[in-house]
């Protein structure tokens, strides 16, 4: 799959999981329906690598490291955010997941030595200001009592971030991103199950169809297939630009509430988008390209 269509399907996959994720909030624990989320990613995805005879055989130094990305990526950083939403409004939340884009240039540099290109950190500041425009009104609300949920949400992006670099760090190394995913997932369950037994979470289960199928969707397309495109990205363009993703999910998401919940677009949150889309534009230029389109605005 080319690059393009990667980052398209990872874009619209997440940017529709938002709405899923709203049917998993109810009678079952956070943590648990993360458990079943990914145990059962964790189980298509070892089917996949079987059918395609892919091995899931790894040399034992690379352990600590897929460890690692399921602690990061596949389970805390999910669960923080689980937790600051119940306090936080879905805008301030993208927000604040789309800083991720910031973090992953600053990461990218000190622990994996990328050099920074110029556009991305263009593209990047277009994308943070378009997102605050978009949301502003649910940031105007928030007040001093959410403060201890920013900190999570906060920390559950630099989690998520940092299990970006990871990624990267394991594909340099030649690991396979699919089987890398499902080691990675299974141990991620493994630090959830842990987690969700320590706190005393109940392990319920809702039968509700909008559950069942939800859970479906979040398992199989949100996060076997997706995070299979999105850290593909990560390997082949970068972490500093896979990131930028992070800010056109939610807009696709207010895309899906426009026509599901009848959201109101004004004409902030459209300068707002327009922005955000120029900043992708802008990040996912080549080098070259974009050099050209500065000199033609000079002139």
């Amino acid at each position: 799959m080319n690059t393009a269509s990667l980052y398209l399907v990872t874009v619209l996959i997440w940017g529709s999981s938002w709405l899923a994720i709203r049917y998993q909030i109810g009678i079952v624990a956070p943590e648990i329906s993360l458990i079943y989320r990914f145990a059962l990613a964790t189980a298509l995805l070892v089917l996949w690598c079987a059918a395609r005879g892919i091995s899931l055989r790894f040399r034992l130094r690379d352990h600590p490291y897929l460890a690692l990305l399921g602690l990061c990526l596949f389970s805390m950083n999910y669960l923080l955010f689980y937790h600051a939403a119940f306090n936080l409004a879905t805008g301030l939340l993208a927000v604040i997941f789309s800083t991720m884009t910031v973090m992953n240039i600053v990461n990218s540099a000190v622990l994996l030595g990328r050099k920074t290109e110029k556009q991305t950190i263009l593209g990047a500041c277009l994308g943070l200001a378009g997102m605050t425009l978009v949301f502003w009104p649910q940031i105007q609300q928030t007040g001093t009592t959410t403060f201890s949920a920013v900190v999570i949400s906060v920390i559950g992006t630099y989690l998520a971030s940092i299990g970006n670099i990871l990624s990267a760090r394991n594909q340099m190394h030649g690991l396979p991103v699919v089987s890398a995913n499902a080691i990675g997932m299974a141990y991620g369950t493994c630090f959830l199950l842990i987690y969700s037994l320590w706190s005393g979470a109940p392990f319920a289960f809702d039968t509700a169809g909008s559950y069942i199928g939800s859970l479906a969707f979040l398992a199989l397309f949100a996060s076997a297939i997706a995070f299979g495109c999105y850290l593909t990205l990560v390997g082949r363009i970068g972490p500093e630009k896979a990131a930028y993703a992070t800010v056109l999910f939610p807009i696709v998401a207010l895309s899906l509430s426009t026509w599901v919940e009848n959201f109101q677009w004004q004409g902030r949150a459209i300068a707002g988008v327009i922005l955000v889309l120029g900043g992708n534009v802008i990040v996912l230029l080549g080098q070259t390209h974009f050099n050209a389109l500065i000199r033609l605005l000079r002139r």
